[in-house]
């Protein structure tokens, strides 16, 4: 007896379409960030021990004052997540190949809330360490699988606005984790700061295992795709004497081929070189801004000042650079031409700003060299997804977090507080800092003028996995009765 599909009602679209995909995506980033911003408030954060040429001393206050930490030190622990984040990056982006990368979601946000809590109830330095390098190992399985999943599920012609949208989340949670750890740091003590960002994450670590799993562009979950993980393991397992070794052997080799692959792209690679640079600044920017702003111009508020010119600077430069990049006709080109201008010109404004004693003219021209230097979000994460094939999207993100991290943002924190142990000078610090953005604009003005093809519709490595394109309308996620239906009238 067959079964005529063609009379089957349609399939039901799933609830989670791609806007509420985006919607969770971004609020996750959110609160990420907002733990970088917290653990660098003055609340939190605090001020180390010291002591008046009189004898007078100070048991100083947050995270430096209780475990009486050097400039240094503290810099560590707003670095120290980037173990994790260099381990764990690379290893989610391979398991995304045969694990569906949302589960693997799940298991880093559960990480990450773990590590979040620990940080609330840490001892010492080594303590408060270890469990920001465990907050990496979160952020690693989300950072590097969430944008391709934006990327395949935005309309086509406002890719990079969703890439804008959500990378804005970046600025606007470290803004809102400055004001969040200074009112919670201050009215509670620090460690509360660290359990709320817990209790905010876990709904999400949960939703991660139980909502129905996402697949991705380039990606297959199937047991019978050839190559898969656990194909190539139930191969091994069924060959006589079995070798862990062997197996873990090939697939290091799998992995080392996708790098060199990466590495060919020149593309690529220059533009990661100048989204390094660029971090370096930022990064230093967000730990250090706090306390060079109250040294230079005794602000007393300087968490919420910051926090403000940050959350306005980053929504309207992130937004308006990926606006911009849609109107131009999103193409690698374009995106060069967009990231060295207003890279080059935010830090001509940020530079200037630092360069005057009127605390009214710094906001000014900060807020302005702000917007122009958040203008590169939604652009650099295009390039770094549409310069490689799909199947390496999600290792294309994670190389480009680590690098960005390993080379930037981690070196910055503690080499900017060594300058300013020695030199004991925020303004001079804070301008020595601000030019290294001159030279990621130059690296950025390199790629415009090298030849690249736009490798987003390239074929799957699995040519058996169909992919289907995404419209305006189409939810994330649709049932498979038909699919269902026609292969059981098959077997009838």
């Amino acid at each position: 007896m067959a079964i005529n599909s063609t009379s089957l009602p349609e399939p039901a679209p799933s609830w989670f379409t791609p806007k509420r995909l985006l919607v969770v995506f971004c609020v996750i980033n959110m609160v990420n960030y907002v733990d970088r911003g917290a653990i660098a408030s003055n609340g939190v954060n605090g001020s180390p021990r010291s002591c008046t040429e009189s004898g007078v001393c100070s048991d100083g206050s947050g995270i430096q004052g209780d475990f009486d930490l050097t400039n240094f030190r503290d810099g560590v622990i707003s670095s120290a997540f980037m173990v994790g984040l260099l381990i764990a990056s690379p290893i989610f982006a391979s398991l995304a190949k045969s694990i569906n990368p949302f589960r693997l979601i799940g298991v880093g946000l559960s990480v990450w809330t773990l590590a979040a809590a620990g940080c609330g109830v840490s001892v010492d330095f080594w303590s408060i360490t270890i469990c920001r390098m465990l907050v990496g190992v979160g952020e690693a399985s989300f950072i590097s699988l969430a944008a391709p999943f934006i990327d395949d599920n935005a309309p086509v012609t406002q890719r990079t606005a969703w890439l804008g949208i959500f990378y804005m989340c970046i600025p606007t949670g470290v803004a809102l984790g400055y004001v969040y750890g200074g009112w919670v740091g201050t009215s509670f003590g620090w460690r509360y700061a660290f359990f709320g960002e817990a209790i905010l994450m876990l709904p999400f670590a949960i939703l991660g295992f139980t909502m129905k799993p996402l697949q991705m562009k380039g990606m297959s979950n199937d047991k019978n795709t050839p190559g898969s993980l656990t194909e190539e393991f139930s191969d091994y397992t069924s060959k006589k004497p079995f070798s862990y070794g062997s197996f873990t052997s090939n697939q290091l080799y799998r992995f080392w081929q996708d790098i060199k692959d990466l590495l060919l792209e020149k593309i690529y690679v220059v533009n990661v070189l100048g989204y390094i640079a660029y971090n370096f600044v930022i990064g230093a920017y967000s730990y250090w801004g706090p306390k060079a702003g109250y040294s230079i111009y005794h602000m007393n508020n300087a968490d919420i000042l910051f926090g403000g010119i940050t959350i306005v600077g980053g929504i309207v430069g992130t937004l308006g650079g990926s606006l911009i990049l849609d109107r131009m006709n999103s193409t690698i080109p374009n995106a060069f031409k967009l990231l060295s201008a207003a890279t080059f010109f935010g830090a001509v404004f940020c530079f200037s700003a630092f360069c005057f004693k009127s605390l009214y003219v710094f906001i000014v021209l900060f807020l302005i060299g702000e917007i122009l230097v958040f203008a590169t979000q939604g652009p650099v994460n295009f390039v770094c997804l549409h310069t490689v094939k799909p199947s390496l999207r999600p290792l294309s993100m994670a190389m480009s977090t680590v690098s960005i991290h390993i080379f930037g943002d981690v070196p910055s924190a503690p080499l900017v507080g060594i300058l300013q142990d020695k030199v004991d000078n925020w303004r001079i610090s804070a301008l020595v800092l601000t030019s290294i953005l001159f030279l990621a604009a130059g690296i950025w003005f390199i790629g415009i003028f090298l030849h690249g093809v736009d490798r987003y519709s390239e074929d799957s490595e699995h040519p058996s996995t169909t992919v289907v394109e995404q419209s305006d309308v189409t939810p994330l996620l649709e049932n498979k009765v038909v699919d269902d239906a026609t292969a059981a009238s098959a077997q009838l």
